[in-house]
């Protein structure tokens, strides 16, 4: 009966420092938008910043879609940060 406690509490352990962070991760592909005519990339930010704010968020937009610039053109296809 011990024995088999220790091996739950054991278990339950290696459980929760086997993989840290994971908890964090979110399911699901990360969320897309189309820029439309009109938009900028503050435009964009300002709509998705959440809790993490505009500035931050410009930063990472540029950071998943590989851009050089802030400018953006109608039609391109941009993947946003995940919402915290």
């Amino acid at each position: 009966m011990l024995f088999c406690l220790l091996l739950a509490v054991a278990g339950a352990l290696f459980t929760l420092v086997s993989v840290p962070g994971q908890a964090a991760d979110q399911p699901g592909s990360a969320p897309v938008v189309i820029v439309q005519p009109g938009d900028t990339l503050w435009d964009i930010a300002t709509r998705h910043s959440g809790v993490r704010g505009r500035d931050a968020t410009i930063e990472e937009i540029r950071r998943l879609n590989h851009l050089d610039g802030y400018s953006v053109d109608a039609g391109q296809r941009l993947t946003l940060p995940r919402q915290r």
